[in-house]
């Protein structure tokens, strides 16, 4: 019966395919059966529902309307709806306009094009507006521009962060440069917002064009957007006709502007919620150390559960697990010959050693660090100018309850992974996504945590072509006078300028077995000798082992590797790393922000002086 139900609705919804003999429709309960406007195949409306209103055939979206999505984003009951009715303005006497606008109130159920109001997100309040794009397509008149104002300057007020759900095709035509004022209106209520330290997060559905796009939806703190969203100022109609060409197969989409810079992550309807929650609690103190000590109890619970269990096994299980640690490490090594053994272990007996183990692919990289030390990272993406830059990670993780930005230069460990990270060289884009991560910690009051691992800045002509020496420059300015503690870790090659740009910290530790560098041995010895084979002379003369630049006050702190770094001890590695972090942060704790700012300058002015 169900199978003859779906051959008659599909014969309804596809009325081409319907033969002559097949006589009269047969009656189906209206929105029991849609098709999709992508795959254009019948669909349960039922099973369309609970999979957040996306085609369980082919993934592709539909649109939602705005209270449909505050219910999936809201907690249940906690909505209070601002602004709901406001009175219908028509600046320039547009003809017909007001009755058309009646009917579209009526055919809708709204008032305006955006539903504004405060709820909670996990517990957490927030001020959250979100467009519909059932009401002239959610085009920017006076009334829209007005609501998101005054949600935003009601956010600031009450000190709370703000989330817009933008979808729009741009400004409303029939309120002429009315319409167009809002993108300031708009823009100037989001930058009251900034300077007052609290936190915007804008979430791009399709589409989302014109007016809308260069303003308030490209302002987030964090941008984020739904998988193939249509993004962009000019639409690709209107693209295709000024410069009389076909556009890219992706264009504009939420991928391509992710690609190019443009947003922090493309996040998916269903995690939605769990992603803005998270965003939320890594911007709120109170709550995140209230989470960490909940995290930390169930984590002790769950010990005590699983301990006698342990303990059957863990006597055979142990002795396997470290003989097979011990195996990797003499396989890891077996290529390198230049140790000198000491009472504190293998030790590398020269400069140039250090400089083989700084290099070495199986050493840990800076998102192992992360992942180890720091807990609920979140990955931002883009410098908003450009391009996404594999060479940096960087994002928001908190550490043992405080919020606090990580940011790392990232190798790969293979040729795939090298191609995606460049080789660790970082290009100009990836040093102003640094500083964009940088900027928002400062803002937020977030202590700032580098690592830095890199042969140097890119040197290629797209390189200059973009702007190198102006990016890595811009950072040591900025980085300068922040007024939240800066730490940088030199955890394998720390390479000129390219190094630097992200150690203008108030203090810089290294891994024993890592180097920090004027440029790499071989290009010394090129430039000073004209010959590069005499790399390992140069490396001893350069003075850039941990040890020697902690002399020369270079550098505050070493991190002592009692075997060379790799995957099976990081978790020694990061658990000294991670005790003197707590004593660092606590010594800054007393520190005003221009203290911090005037200890960092003091800190370089003294060196070399």
């Amino acid at each position: 019966m169900l199978r003859n139900m779906f051959k008659k609705t599909y014969t309804k919804l596809e009325p081409e395919r319907k033969s002559p003999e097949e006589g009269r429709q047969p009656e189906i309960p209206e929105g029991l059966w849609r098709k999709c406007n992508k795959c254009r195949k019948p669909i349960y409306v039922d099973d369309v529902k609970q999979n957040f209103y996306v085609c369980p055939k082919c993934g592709g979206y539909f649109r939602v309307h705005a209270y449909r999505r505050i219910e999936m984003v809201i907690d249940e009951g906690t909505f209070e709806e601002w602004d709901k009715e406001m009175p219908f303005a028509n600046p320039l006497n547009f003809p017909g306009y007001e009755k058309k606008t009646a009917a579209v109130k009526e055919k809708t159920n709204l008032s305006e094009a955006i539903v504004t109001g405060k709820g909670k997100i996990n517990g957490l309040d927030t001020v959250i507006g979100v467009c519909d794009s059932r009401f002239f397509m959610s085009s920017m008149g006076s009334i829209v521009g007005e609501k998101i104002t005054r949600a935003v300057e009601r956010a600031t007020e009450q000190k709370l962060s703000v989330i817009l759900f933008a979808c729009s095709g741009g400004a409303r035509m029939q309120e002429g440069m009315v319409s167009l004022m809002q993108m300031a209106k708009t823009s100037a209520a989001i930058k009251k917002h900034h300077e007052a330290g609290l936190l915007y997060i804008t979430y791009l559905t399709d589409p989302t064009t014109g007016g809308v796009t260069a303003s308030f939806g490209m302002l987030g703190d964090v941008i984020l957007a739904e998988p193939g969203a249509l993004i962009g100022f000019a639409g690709p109609r209107v693209i295709e006709q000024t410069i009389r060409q076909k556009l890219p197969e992706g264009f504009q989409r939420a991928e391509f502007l992710l690609e190019h810079g443009f947003i922090d992550k493309i996040v998916e309807r269903k995690d939605c919620k769990s992603t803005l929650a998270k965003i939320l609690l890594l911007h709120n103190p109170e709550a995140a150390m209230a989470a960490d000590a909940e995290k930390k109890a169930e984590a002790s619970d769950r010990k005590e559960t699983v301990s006698v269990m342990a303990e059957e096994v863990s006597g055979k299980r142990g002795k396997e697990e470290k003989s097979s640690r011990r195996k990797r490490r003499k396989d890891a090594e077996a290529d390198f010959t230049g140790f000198e053994k000491t009472e504190e272990g293998k030790k590398p007996a020269s400069a140039w050693d250090c400089v083989l183990l700084s290099r070495r692919n199986d050493r840990p990289t800076a998102r192992d660090y992360i992942q180890s030390l720091f807990d609920e990272f979140m990955e931002f993406h883009g410098d908003r100018y450009f391009g996404d830059d594999g060479a940096i990670v960087g994002g928001v993780a908190l550490f043992h309850g405080i919020p606090v930005t990580v940011i790392g230069q990232q190798k790969g460990r293979n040729t795939k992974e090298n191609l995606k990270t460049n080789f660790g060289m970082p290009s100009p884009e990836g040093y102003r996504k640094a500083l964009r991560l940088m900027r928002q910690a400062e803002k937020f009051g977030r202590p700032i945590i580098c690592f830095v691992d890199t042969p140097g800045a890119f040197c290629g002509m797209e390189a200059e072509e973009r702007g190198q020496g102006e990016a890595i420059a811009r950072n040591l300015f900025e980085m300068s006078d922040m007024k939240v503690p800066i730490l940088s870790v030199v955890i394998g090659e720390g390479g000129s300028g390219g190094a630097l740009a992200m150690a203008m910290a108030n203090e810089v530790w290294m891994l024993e077995n890592s180097i920090y560098s004027i440029l790499s041995p071989e290009g010394f010895a090129s430039i000073l000798w004209k010959d590069s084979t005499k790399a390992p002379d140069a490396a001893k003369v350069m003075k850039i082992t941990a040890k020697d630049l902690k002399k020369l006050g270079i550098i505050e702190e070493i991190i002592p590797e009692e075997e060379p770094a790799v995957l099976e001890n990081l978790e020694t590695l990061t658990g000294i790393m991670s005790e003197k972090l707590t004593g660092f942060l606590d010594s800054m704790k007393t520190m005003s922000g221009e203290e911090i700012a005037e200890a960092r300058y003091q800190r370089f002015r003294k060196i070399g002086a």
